[in-house]
């Protein structure tokens, strides 16, 4: 099984992640964008961070069941996950927009929840396409739509379901450079530091989501949204003005080694402090 680490050599960083979510995190009260630059400058870098983004109309989603639950109070991590899905050769925005439609029918009809799970889905060609109702919208007031992909955290974390399946095939590029825009996105909105936001499904969860390559490669996710983040705001300064509940972190359970093998299976996604589906 893979285990993520950061060595002296490779990563400027060089810190464990364990020690760095929970020590840094807390120690800090959380990471805010801005810093002098201000809160004018960190909504501007928001604005214009925004990728391309196809919304449930695009797709032509289907109307929840029921009213999807929306908070004020913005989430503290973003989890990459993958779909469990075949790796499609298909990179088309028709197909991405089948792959939504298929995704949302599996959730509601399967799974009984009153819509699609994630908030987010990027396609193998890199389409990004909303997922459960007003996730869009929700991002950009600064809010959070809970969804149903990472169990007993759905309330505090935005998930990216990512086409595919990832033990050992690396994700096309178009797909990395559209989950790098959109962590720098959702980054910048929230303010988070990517160094300790961007977390695998597995951090919290005994999965294997997001497989074992692509969980591999988020420690460079994180540098390249830092990049990126450091490139549009000039500056990136830590704040204490927010704590995380230490609940909030993740736990790092071990990736089970047999783990069923299901299209839009990616490990639990509700639990017994999930209100919401």
């Amino acid at each position: 099984m893979a285990v993520e680490k950061r060595s002296e050599t490779d990563h400027p960083l060089a810190v464990d992640r364990r020690t760095m979510l929970r020590g840094t995190a807390l120690a800090t009260g959380g990471v805010l964008l801005g810093g002098a630059l201000g809160i004018s400058a960190v909504g501007s870098a928001a604005a214009a961070a925004e990728p391309r983004l196809y919304t449930r109309s695009d797709w032509k989603a289907r109307a929840p069941k029921s009213p999807i639950s929306i908070q004020s109070q913005a989430p503290t991590h973003i989890v990459v996950h993958h779909t469990a899905t075949g790796n499609a050769s298909d990179t088309s925005a028709s197909h991405a927009a089948a792959l939504s439609r298929s995704i949302q029918r599996h959730h509601m009809d399967n799974n009984g929840w009153t819509d699609t799970g994630q908030q987010l889905t990027i396609s193998r060609g890199g389409h990004i396409m909303e997922g459960r109702d007003n996730s869009f919208k929700a991002i950009r007031d600064g809010g959070h739509v809970i969804g149903a992909h990472t169990a007993n955290h759905n309330s505090h974390t935005i998930g990216i379901e990512n086409e595919g399946t990832y033990p050992s095939e690396t994700p096309p590029a178009a797909l990395m450079s559209s989950l790098v825009e959109t962590c720098v996105w959702l980054c910048a909105v929230y303010g988070l530091d990517p160094r300790e936001a961007i977390v695998g499904h597995r951090d919290y969860n005994s999965t294997n989501c997001p497989g074992d390559k692509l969980y591999s490669m988020l420690p460079k996710l994180r540098d390249d949204v830092g990049s990126k983040l450091r490139k549009q705001l000039g500056d990136m300064s830590r704040q204490a003005s927010r704590g995380i509940d230490p609940s909030r972190l993740p736990g790092f359970p071990e990736a089970p080694s047999n783990e069923r093998v299901a299209a839009f299976y990616h490990g639990p996604t509700l639990g017994d402090l999930d209100t919401g589906r």
